[in-house]
C-alpha cells in the first residue's frame, strides 16, 4: 500500500466506526431506555430502525452526487448533521418529558446523515487507489473499522451509559467531529474525483439500468448477500442484548460480554481483507465456506438450545466468522468491477440493501422471539443459507476477473 495514502486511509476508516457508534452503542442499552421512556421492546428497537429506514432511501442519492459532484463534498456535510441529530437526541432525552417521538425525529435526521457518509466511502477507497490489492487492503481495512465499532458498542454504550441513559446521544457528536476534521483536513483529494460536467441524471441513470441489465446476476447476487449479512448481524445483536439483560447481566459486563462476538467479527473481516488481494476467486470461495459454517452454527443453536450462556455466546462467535470473512469479499468484488465514474451509485445501492438488513433484524428478531427461540435460530439459519446460495449461483468469475465492465 502506498505510505503516502496511509493517513488518508486511517481518516477514512473513522467514518465507519464513527456511524457503527451511532447506531450499535444504543444496542446495549435499549432496556433502560424502555424503562426511562416507558416504551416496548419493539419502540425501543424502532430508534435502531428509523437510522437505518431513512438511510435506505437517500443513500442512492448520496451516491450520485457523489459520482457528480466529489467525495467529500458529500461527505462533510453528512458529518456535521449526524452531530446537529445526536444532539437533539441528547437535548430532547434531558429537557422534554415525553422525549421519544423527538428522539424518533432526531434519528431519522441522523439517519440522512450516515446516508452521505459511509456509503460514500467504498467509492472513495476505490478511487484512491490504483493497485487492485491496494483498493482490497484498503477495503478490508474500512469494513475492519466497521466491525471494531460493533466491538466496542456494547462497551462504549455501557460505559456511558453508568452516568445516565442518555450520555451515549451526546457522545454521537463528539466522535462526528473528529471525523469530520480528519477527513476535511487529511484526506486529499483524488485523482478523478470531479464533476463529471454535463452529464444529466437521466442519462446517467440509462448508464446504471444498462449496467445491471449486463451484470445483473452478481450484482443482485451481492447486493442480497450485503443486506442479508447485516440483517444477521443486528439480528443476533438484538436477541443476545434481550438475552443478556433477562439473565441478570448488566452494565459493563454486559458490554464486554457482548463484544465477544463482534471481537471474532472484527479479526475476520480484517484477515480476510489481507488475505483475498485482488483474486476473485479466492473471494467466492472464502465466502461461501464461510456462510456454510454460519449456517451450520445457528441450526446448531437452534436444535441445542441455549441453556448455557457462554455456550451460545461461543457458537454465536463461530457463526459470526462466516459474516466477517464475507463481507470484505462483497466490498472488495463490487468496487473493483465497477467504472469510477458509477462506482459511487452501485455502491450506495449496495449500502442501501445493507442497512435494509439493519432496520429489519431488530424488530424481526423482536416479533419472532415472541413466537420462540427456535423459530428465531431456524429463521436465521435458513437467511444464512440463502446468502451461501447466492454466492454460489451468481458469482461466477472465470481467470479471476468477474465481469468488468468496460
Amino acid at each position: 500500500m502506498e505510505p503516502s495514502k496511509k493517513w488518508d486511509l486511517v481518516s477514512i476508516s473513522t467514518i465507519p466506526l464513527t456511524m457503527t457508534l451511532a447506531n450499535s452503542m444504543l444496542i446495549p442499552i435499549l432496556p433502560q431506555m424502555q424503562k426511562a421512556l416507558n416504551i416496548t421492546p419493539f419502540q425501543a428497537s424502532l430508534i435502531i430502525t428509523v437510522y437505518a429506514a431513512i438511510a435506505i432511501i437517500f443513500i442512492p442519492v448520496a451516491g450520485y452526487l457523489s459520482d457528480r459532484f466529489g467525495r467529500k463534498i458529500v461527505i462533510l456535510p453528512s458529518l456535521l448533521i449526524v452531530a446537529i441529530a445526536g444532539a437533539i437526541c441528547g437535548w430532547a432525552a434531558m429537557a422534554i418529558d415525553e422525549p421519544y417521538s423527538v428522539i424518533l425525529g432526531a434519528r431519522l435526521l441522523q439517519g440522512l446523515g450516515a446516508a452521505g457518509s459511509f456509503p460514500v466511502v467504498l467509492p472513495l477507497v476505490g478511487d484512491l487507489f490504483k493497485k487492485e490489492e491496494d483498493v482490497s487492503s484498503g477495503l478490508g481495512i474500512v469494513e475492519t473499522s466497521n466491525t471494531f465499532g460493533k466491538v466496542l458498542s456494547p462497551i462504549l454504550g455501557s460505559l456511558f451509559a453508568l452516568w445516565t441513559w442518555y450520555i451515549p446521544f451526546w457522545a454521537i457528536p463528539v466522535f462526528s467531529m473528529l471525523s469530520f476534521l480528519m477527513v476535511a483536513f487529511l484526506v486529499k483529494k483524488p485523482k478523478g474525483d470531479n464533476k463529471q460536467g454535463p452529464v444529466g441524471p437521466r442519462k446517467f441513470m440509462k448508464s446504471i439500468a444498462a449496467l445491471f441489465r449486463k451484470h445483473g446476476r452478481w450484482l443482485y447476487g451481492i447486493l442480497g448477500i450485503g443486506g442479508i449479512s447485516m440483517f444477521l448481524i443486528f439480528g443476533e445483536l438484538f436477541f443476545l442484548s434481550e438475552t443478556l439483560e433477562d439473565r441478570g447481566m448488566h452494565g459493563v459486563t454486559k458490554g464486554f460480554v457482548l463484544a465477544i462476538p463482534l471481537a471474532v467479527l472484527c479479526t475476520a473481516a480484517y484477515l480476510t481483507g489481507k488475505w483475498i488481494g485482488n483474486r476473485k476467486v479466492r473471494m467466492k470461495w472464502i465466502s461461501t465456506v464461510a456462510l456454510a459454517l454460519g449456517t451450520a452454527a445457528l441450526v446448531v443453536i437452534a436444535v441445542m438450545g441455549d441453556d448455557s450462556t457462554w455456550w451460545l455466546i461461543g457458537i454465536l462467535a463461530v457463526s459470526v466468522i462466516g459474516l466477517g470473512a464475507t463481507l470484505p469479499c462483497m466490498d472488495a468484488l463490487l468496487t473493483e468491477s465497477i467504472n469510477k465514474e458509477q462506482r459511487g451509485t452501485i455502491t450506495s445501492i449496495y449500502s442501501s440493501m445493507r442497512f435494509i438488513g439493519v432496520a429489519v433484524g431488530p424488530p424481526v428478531s423482536a416479533l419472532l422471539m415472541k413466537s420462540s427461540f427456535q423459530t428465531l435460530f431456524y429463521v436465521l439459519a435458513a437467511s444464512c443459507g440463502l446468502a451461501c446460495l447466492l454466492v454460489l449461483m451468481t458469482i461466477r468469475p472465470q481467470n479471476d476477473k468477474i465481469g468488468k465492465p468496460n
